[in-house]
């Protein structure tokens, strides 16, 4: 196993997901503002890890699977948070979770005939806004709730259009190796 820097960064974003899920629904004072930053640290090493693995050339075997695992992990963890925190409904949560293991075989259907279904500009766009979406929902649509913009319920739906389009995307792209 080679446990890299980029690896060992993904296996910290691992990590933090107990921690995350302990501090947003254990009751610990300040527990919801501590638990968004370690969701706003974790989210942020998602970015860190492919840098370096890209540009110092440490792309692996193992990161491939451990990084897209890592991000599974933490955003699943965060949805099923808020739906526990009657902040977003059922139905929500099992479209984005649905969607995630739908491209996740896919991938290993893929795999199986040795192609890498790589993740598309759309789908890391649809992390971008999952993330942002999450923080707002945990810190109750902080500071929008000033001005009564619900900037969070906004980024929510918008962020579930991008999940299911994403989806739709990656099937499309894998139809060649469904028929087979």
């Amino acid at each position: 196993m080679n446990l890299n820097l980029p690896n060992k960064i993904s296996l910290f974003r691992v990590l933090l997901v107990p921690l995350f899920l302990i501090l947003v629904l254990g009751e610990i004072k300040y527990g919801i503002y501590l638990s968004t930053a370690v969701f706003i640290i974790a989210a942020c090493t998602d970015g860190i890890d492919g840098y370096i693995a890209r540009t110092t050339n440490q792309v692996t075997r193992l990161g491939k699977f451990l990084d897209p695992l890592a991000d599974k992990f933490l955003i699943t963890a965060a949805i099923i948070a808020l739906v526990q925190l009657n902040k977003i409904p059922g139905w929500v949560a099992f479209t984005i979770i649905s969607r995630d293991m739908m491209v996740n075989l896919l991938r290993m259907l893929a795999a199986t005939e040795g192609v890498v279904i790589h993740a598309s500009s759309l789908g890391k766009f649809k992390t971008t806004v999952q993330i942002i979406a999450v923080v707002a929902l945990l810190l109750d649509n902080y500071p929008f709730h000033l001005i009564n913009f619900p900037f969070s319920s906004l980024t929510l739906y918008i962020a579930l259009v991008l999940t299911v389009v994403s989806g739709l995307d990656y099937l499309n792209k894998s139809l060649v190796f469904i028929k087979n």
